[in-house]
């Protein structure tokens, strides 16, 4: 784990961002609560770009979803924004303060629409499960009784009962569009998902009044997003 006292600039607090869609709903939280960056980190190819917060210095990791909870976990990032399918996943060490209520969907058992209409897997039985949420899924068909045989992929899921290489899938399911293209549909929903702040324990005792400041700012955001709405 990285030592926080030796770190450059220990006093310029890091927050880690997910690349992609997830980005995008992120920006106008981050803009609410006077968290700014320096360059649009939509288009840049940084992965390191600084900004501000109320007059203070702060940086921005770009990094990939599945990272973030290892760089703040890590002490590389002091705070983060990630999916609760990936604390869920990976469990890292890591004070979940805030559900940010972006980038919602749900972690779903999926499969061809013949095959989950003739019912669940049998007790006993063995399936195999393509999917990038390895722990979930076994344990999910742990708890049903079903051995699961699970083959690892990053994307594409859906491909997978396609081509006979599996006959569920586990994944991320928002407006169900791509699953109904590829003639799949939902089975049993794992659990609903929302993009969470996460904050260093290390990070959190040693900088604790800017942190407090950071999660009160997004807190508030939240809550003006959500009046909005309503």
């Amino acid at each position: 784990m990285i030592e926080h006292d030796k770190r450059a600039d220990s006093n310029t607090l890091t927050i880690a961002l997910s690349k992609g869609r997830i980005l995008e709903q992120t920006l106008p939280l981050l803009q609410a609560a006077g968290l700014n960056p320096s360059e649009n980190v939509q288009t840049t190819r940084k992965l390191m770009v600084d900004g501000d917060f109320h007059g203070q210095p702060i940086r921005f990791l770009i990094i990939r979803a599945a990272d973030v909870c290892t760089y703040v976990e890590q002490g590389a990032a002091d705070l983060g924004i990630a999916g609760r399918d990936s604390l869920l996943e990976y469990r890292p060490h890591v004070y979940e303060p805030l559900d940010l209520k972006i980038g919602r969907c749900r972690l779903c058992v999926c499969g061809p629409k013949a095959l989950v209409e003739a019912g669940l897997p049998e007790r006993g039985s063995h399936i195999r499960v393509a999917t990038k949420y390895d722990k979930l899924a076994s344990e999910y068909f742990l708890t049903q009784g079903v051995q699961a045989e699970i083959i690892h992929l990053y994307g594409s899921m859906e491909l997978a009962p396609l081509v006979g290489m599996a006959e569920r899938i586990v994944d991320l399911v928002e407006t169900g569009g791509t699953l109904k293209a590829n003639g799949l549909i939902e089975e049993t929903t794992l659990c609903h998902i929302s993009s969470r702040l996460i904050v260093n324990p290390a990070s959190f005792a040693t900088s604790k009044q800017k942190v407090q400041a950071i999660i009160t700012s997004l807190r508030q955001a939240v809550d003006q997003s959500d009046n909005s709405k309503g």
